[in-house]
């Protein structure tokens, strides 16, 4: 049955404290630019249009360029630190102070990376919706690609409902075939994803702490997990060298030119 209408808060988090060290600059990452503007901004733009009340930006490297560049979006984005650079896992967690325990049941969270500019409002309307109807304490946005090497993937069980996350190295090569893919596009109960939080343990390969595992603790605890495969291929691309910033910095000229009509 579907869930009541959600009184919840909407925020989100924005992981964006990495330097991005293929891309032979000093700049934090998300400050090189997409159509002009430093990369993230592009990604707290699309929550903030998605009804978000407030984001927060997980900040560590070269920091004052990131406050910097978000400067402008005044109290709708404040930050967290991240001190060192141990995983996705651990970025979320240098976020924990930005809310009271008596916050948390009663917010919903976007959990996003800042160098993720062709994110769409629409994606997150959909991951929303579908997330709050079903009264899930975490929902996955994936991505169905011809060629998913690199990406982790999502696993579903005979139900098709979400059953795990599987990164590359650790797949099977029958779970090497599958083709539906994590871009990290999350939402999440606060309160849940924080208590999952407190039980996620480093990598063994590589001593990180990854956010991706807390899916697999909500689900032990009996709470709800849902997925949707929402996220169109082409957003997924990822920004790791000048070359993948060219293509996609055209990729999101060429939309914004669609949205505001060809210049006469």
């Amino acid at each position: 049955m579907a869930a009541t209408p959600n009184p919840n808060h909407l925020e989100a988090i924005i992981l964006a404290a990495g330097k991005g060290t293929r891309m032979e600059s000093d700049l934090p990452k998300v400050c090189h630019p997409v159509g002009g503007r430093p990369m993230v901004c592009a990604v707290v733009d699309v929550c903030l249009e998605a009804g978000c009340d407030r984001v927060v930006v997980v900040v560590g490297y070269k920091q004052e360029l990131v406050r910097e560049a978000l400067a402008d979006y005044g109290d709708k984005v404040v930050y967290a630190e991240q001190t060192e650079q141990l995983g996705t896992g651990h970025a979320v967690m240098s976020a924990v102070d930005s809310y009271s325990d008596s916050d948390t049941a009663n917010t919903d969270i976007f959990v996003l990376c800042g160098d993720g500019p062709l994110i769409r409002t629409q994606t997150l309307n959909k991951l929303l919706d579908l997330h709050r109807s079903t009264g899930a304490a975490g929902t996955l946005a994936t991505s169905r690609i011809d060629d998913p090497s690199g990406y982790g993937r999502i696993v579903r069980d005979d139900a098709g409902k979400f059953a795990r996350i599987i990164e590359q190295k650790n797949a099977s090569p029958e779970e090497l075939k599958l083709n539906e893919v994590n871009p990290s596009y999350y939402c999440v109960n606060a309160k849940a994803m924080f208590n999952a939080l407190k039980k996620i343990k480093r990598n063994e390969l590589t001593g990180e702490f990854y956010i991706t595992d807390i899916f697999e603790f909500m689900l032990d605890a009996g709470q709800r997990v849902e997925v949707i495969d929402a996220v169109p291929p082409q957003d997924i691309l990822s920004i790791n060298t000048l070359e993948h910033l060219a293509q996609i910095d055209a990729i999101f000229r060429s939309r914004q030119i669609s949205k505001e009509g060809t210049p006469s």
